[in-house]
């Protein structure tokens, strides 16, 4: 409960596992076999995700000026881990704001969400850090305080209903709520001011659960991929039933996971979509682990990394 809200403690754990991958120990261990040994470790090894240096920490108290006429000003969340494994997810959503008009600022006093703490129930530690992030977050008085993290974002439009009895917060925490924005939300609403590039690509769409059940976005996501010249999106059969991620749920319950991700690529394959869209990086993790197994060499991106690629963006390149 107290890693995920310390950069430092972040930090080391993303140092260490960057070294197991880029020394070759982590495709040695994957092609040994020895990890059928460790039972369930074993098991939910290939879920680990890469970390990415350098994390995004390193754009933590910096402002990127929009590209042409400011339309808004607007602050985006790091979170927690997402900083040091979807740190080029992270600069893709800065560089489609800044292309669109916004102003971004990356206050450097936020932290983790509070997300996975409210999911184990710990609910009094999500309050600590949710206060935190009100006061590094709602004095700048930001048009929109943006995540492109459906799990995150969920828990943050909960922040009225976590400190509502907290005196000090409850306001706060309120007027938090009201400008608090996923991304694809964000530009449903405000529209693209700067047309995308073509992008031939068949592409299908897996609601987040998150995203769809949590904060009821359906739609957002659909709209912005249709904005891509280029793209043909197939929808996926049964896209809001759970891919199996589903925050720790495919750690904790990871064979009845490994179910729910084989039927979901099932569906994904009878699409012939190359491209699996979603909006959740624990989403694009269980996706990605799915495809290595049972899919057809699709790749795996969020909505926002797709339009960053539609606007001229190599893919994975850091800012």
């Amino acid at each position: 409960g107290y890693i995920l809200p310390s950069r430092r403690w972040l930090r080391t754990i993303g140092g260490l596992l960057w070294f197991y991958e880029a020394s070759g120990l982590r495709a040695l261990v994957q092609g040994s076999g020895v990890l059928k040994w460790f039972g369930k470790l074993g098991r939910i090894e290939p879920l680990a995700p890469s970390a990415e240096m350098p994390s995004f920490f390193t754009h933590y108290g910096r402002v990127f000026a929009a590209e042409g006429q400011r339309r808004y000003r607007v602050a985006l969340l790091g979170g927690c881990i997402a900083n040091i494994f979807f740190a080029r997810l992270h600069e893709a959503t800065v560089r489609v704001l800044v292309k669109n008009g916004c102003e971004v600022h990356v206050p450097e006093n936020q932290t983790c969400c509070g997300a996975l703490h409210v999911h184990s129930g710990e609910r009094e530690q999500a309050r600590v850090l949710a206060r935190k992030n009100i006061d590094a977050l709602l004095p700048g008085d930001y048009d929109a305080i943006i995540s492109n993290t459906a799990g995150c974002g969920s828990t943050l439009k909960e922040y009225h209903e976590l400190l509502e009895h907290d005196p000090a917060y409850a306001a706060k925490a309120r007027r938090f709520v009201e400008r608090m924005r996923d991304v694809n939300e964000f530009f449903a609403a405000v529209g693209l001011t700067k047309a995308p590039g073509r992008l031939e690509a068949t592409v299908t769409y897996q609601d987040s659960c998150h995203l769809l059940h949590g904060q009821k976005i359906r739609n957002a996501p659909r709209q912005l991929l249709a904005q891509i010249p280029g793209v043909v999106l197939q929808e996926l059969p049964y896209s809001d039933i759970c891919c199996g991620s589903a925050g720790v749920y495919n750690v904790v319950q990871d064979e009845m996971a490994a179910a729910l991700i084989e039927r979901k690529l099932g569906y994904a394959n009878s699409t012939g979509a190359t491209i699996i869209a979603t909006a959740n990086p624990g989403c694009m993790l269980q996706l990605r682990a799915g495809v290595a197994r049972h899919g057809h060499g699709q790749r795996v991106l969020h909505v926002i990394e797709l339009l960053d690629e539609a606007y001229g963006h190599s893919p994975g390149e850091p800012a």
